[in-house]
């Protein structure tokens, strides 16, 4: 987390040193990896509760299958179901932008290290 802060403030000291469209770069690329750390915290939360959710559907279902009525039965799997598929869908969100904020920052580090020795000579 450090190491990128220091990439991006370092990314843009040196855009504002030399200006230009690579200022404008940097900082776009600064917004996508902000974008992406608030969708993977989103995601997180998500997960989360989708997990405390399977908890109880677990227990819905432990219940109904105790008291042995078909309907309940039924309707505990398919609730039990529908939670799993929503976590696995969140889950699957979140490693796409885990995946996105890695793509950012690494071309964040490409950029600043491209254009610092072009823009010094």
């Amino acid at each position: 987390m450090k190491t990128l802060t220091m990439v991006a403030v370092g990314g843009m000291l040196v855009a504002l040193s030399f200006g230009g469209a690579y200022a404008q770069d940097v900082k776009k690329d600064v917004q996508d990896i902000k974008q992406d750390r608030r969708e993977i915290r989103e995601d997180t939360r998500e997960i989360r509760q989708d997990r405390k959710e399977l908890s109880q559907d677990r227990q819905k279902l432990r219940d109904a299958v105790k008291s042995g009525d078909p309907a309940a039965i039924k309707k505990a799997r398919e609730e039990l179901r529908k939670t799993r598929h929503e976590l696995r869908k969140d889950a699957k969100d979140r490693r796409e932008d885990a995946r996105d904020l890695r793509h950012d920052r690494r071309d964040v580090r490409r950029d600043v290290n491209e254009k610092r020795p072009a823009d010094r000579q």
